[in-house]
């Protein structure tokens, strides 16, 4: 989608229909998915117990764009 939308420049909208749909079923899976969402839960919990002990906060990852 990202690849397709750099190309594309404005007529994004029109031209990338199909990446996008793509990409937000790919993502209504992981959102829809219980173990996914155990996972995220379990490592939300793990760094805020991290902070609480420690107070610091942990720096976060920059993603890839293409992500």
């Amino acid at each position: 989608f990202t690849k397709c939308c750099q190309e594309t420049g404005l007529l994004m909208v029109v031209k990338c229909r199909p990446e996008n749909t793509a990409l937000k079923d790919c993502l209504v899976s992981y959102y829809q998915d219980p173990a996914f969402y155990e996972e995220c839960k379990a490592e939300y919990l793990k760094q805020r117990e991290e902070y609480r002990a420690t107070g610091i906060k942990k720096i976060k990852k920059k993603l890839p764009s293409n992500v």
